[in-house]
Parts: structure tokens; C-alpha cells; sequence
């Protein structure tokens, strides 16, 4: 075999990927709801030298990390990484943020969702949000397996992931997906960072709006999936936090969220940074502080982490 700088590339982003994952399972154990059969292959591509993507995801997966047993606060998060609907920031946005609540005793899965598609979905507006739907129906079913309270599922989500989040927290009466168990699909909380939440034309991305509802959606759908629009008294929690900086995502989007579950009610605390940009993950360079620091009292002022001693996560 020819040994290629692209082969050895290749090999150290698998191992690199491989590394952060602890068990990741297909998300549904038949055929893929809502799919079409399709030749599209899964590729690897990165940011920079550390910060690898996923691009033509279409076989979607879960990947779990469990706390150690004395540690296990019974919480859970699924997280959603961003990409615009286009890509998958798998690593930035999901398996180091994965560690980061793994480290505070909560139970973390990275949902690998389908990236929409007309080729690969029949209805690629409700793909990603059945994926969403099917993690927390895994989640919620396994509970006891996995040291998990049902109570305390909750979901995170960045960028576009974060409107995927959004949409499971407002739109969790909807079923897209067989749902025999009459799993609740709801959130216990959400936890958002510099989400797309708006489709409306004066604050969307329109990239993710495009990849999700088309080019040319009708006003319903713009409302549809505009999930602040969308904010009623039942919707979850939500811990909130973006940079006014950010160039690819509209600071108002979070704003506008907050100011919806405020006006409904709902619990929810918004954190700006004055500078950070945007993708940043885990780590605002421009603050000496770490988002997940608040985000973890925020949890425990709420009862979601009761049983386990807080403690600092950036190790």
C-alpha cells in the first residue's frame, strides 16, 4: 500500500476522533425513518489542525459518555453540535463539550443527527429534529441501565445545533417518529450556545435556513421554525450564552429567545460576552472564566445536580 500524506492525515483524524468517543450505536436499530436509499459516503473534514467536522452524515448516531458510578448525578444532556445544517463540528461542539459534563457527573451523548438533504430525506426539515427525537427516546429507555433520573434529560445545542435544541424544546408535542412507549419527548432544560434561533429574514443564518427548509420556504415554515415564535409557557428552561461579536450568528437571536421564555414564564439565564466571535466551544479566548462554570451553577440552583460535590471542569 502506498502510504500517502493524505492516508496518514486520514488515520491521525480517526484516531484523534476515536480517542474522545467512549460508545457511540446506531440511532435506530431498523431502517432510518424518513430516508431515501442513497450512495453518500460520511467524510472527514477540519478546522485548523485540531478541530475536525463531519460532512454527508446520513446514518445518524449517539455516542455515550457515563460519569464513574460515584459521581453519577442521575442528570443527562444530549448534545448537538453545529455546522449550519451543512456540517457537523463533532469534536469542538461534541465530544469535548461531552468530557466537560462527564467531569460534573453528568451522563453526556453526542448526537451525530442526518445533515438534511433531498437526496438522503424525503421531508428534510423534520430529519435532524427525528434524530433529536429518537436520542432522548434512547436516553429516556435506558435510564435505569444507565444511572440516568427521566426527569432530568435535558438537551444542548451550538449554532445550528443550538436551533436544533430550540426546535426539540418547542416543538416536543410533535411526533415525527414511532413513539410506541409514549416516551415524553420534552427537555428537562436546555443549554444553548450562540444558537440560530430566528428564520425570520433580518436574523437568521441564512445557510442553516436554506440547508433546513429550503431556499424559497413559504412565510408557515419561516414561522414554523423560528423557535421563538414558538416559546409558550410549557417550553424547558434554557441557560443561554453567546458573544456580541459574533459575525455568523445574529447576538439578537439569543437575545430575542430570552426575551420569549421571560415573557412566557419559563426559567432561563442569558449570558453576553463582550467579544469571543463565533464556534468558540468550549472556550471563549477572550475571558479568563468558562461558560460551563455558570452553566454548572445555574444546573444546581435548579436541582438538576444535587448528589455530586461541584466542582471546576476545565481540567
Amino acid at each position: 500500500m502506498k502510504i500517502t500524506p493524505f492516508f496518514i492525515l486520514a488515520i491521525f483524524v480517526f484516531t484523534s476522533l476515536q480517542a474522545f468517543a467512549q460508545k457511540e450505536m446506531p440511532l435506530y436499530d431498523g431502517p432510518i425513518p424518513n430516508a431515501k436509499p442513497d450512495t453518500i459516503s460520511e467524510k472527514i473534514g477540519r478546522w485548523g489542525i485540531d478541530n475536525y467536522y463531519l460532512m454527508n452524515v446520513s446514518k445518524p448516531t449517539l455516542t455515550v459518555y457515563l460519569p464513574k458510578a460515584d459521581e453519577a448525578t442521575g442528570t443527562a444532556v444530549i448534545i448537538c453540535p453545529g455546522g449550519g445544517y451543512s456540517v457537523i463540528a463533532i469534536e469542538n461542539e461534541g465530544y469535548k463539550i461531552a468530557e466537560a459534563f462527564q467531569k460534573m457527573g453528568i451522563a453526556a451523548f453526542v448526537l451525530k443527527y442526518r445533515l438534511p438533504s433531498d437526496r438522503t430525506m424525503d421531508d428534510k426539515s423534520i430529519g435532524p429534529l427525528q434524530d433529536a427525537e429518537r436520542a432522548i427516546q434512547i436516553v429516556k429507555s435506558n435510564a435505569k441501565k444507565w444511572n440516568i433520573d427521566t426527569a432530568k434529560v435535558g438537551i444542548a445545542g451550538f449554532s445550528a445545533g443550538g436551533h436544533l435544541a430550540a426546535s426539540l424544546g418547542t416543538h416536543f408535542r410533535h411526533n415525527y417518529i414511532a413513539n410506541k412507549q409514549t416516551i415524553n419527548f420534552k427537555p428537562a432544560f436546555m443549554i444553548l450556545g450562540y444558537p440560530v434561533i430566528s428564520f425570520t429574514d433580518s436574523l437568521t443564518h441564512k445557510g442553516s435556513r436554506d440547508n433546513l427548509i429550503g431556499k424559497n420556504p413559504s412565510e408557515k415554515m419561516i414561522r414554523e421554525y423560528s423557535n421563538e415564535m414558538q416559546v409558550t409557557h410549557e417550553t424547558p428552561p434554557a441557560f443561554i450564552f453567546q458573544a456580541e461579536d459574533d459575525h455568523t450568528v445574529k447576538v439578537e437571536n439569543s437575545i430575542i429567545f430570552f426575551q420569549a421564555l421571560h415573557r412566557n414564564g419559563v426559567n432561563a439565564e442569558l449570558m453576553i460576552y463582550p467579544r469571543g466571535g463565533h464556534g468558540f466551544g468550549l472556550n471563549n479566548p477572550t475571558i479568563t472564566s468558562m461558560w460551563t462554570d455558570e452553566c454548572q451553577q445555574w444546573l444546581l440552583s435548579n436541582g438538576w445536580l444535587t448528589k455530586y460535590e461541584c466542582k471546576k471542569c476545565r481540567d
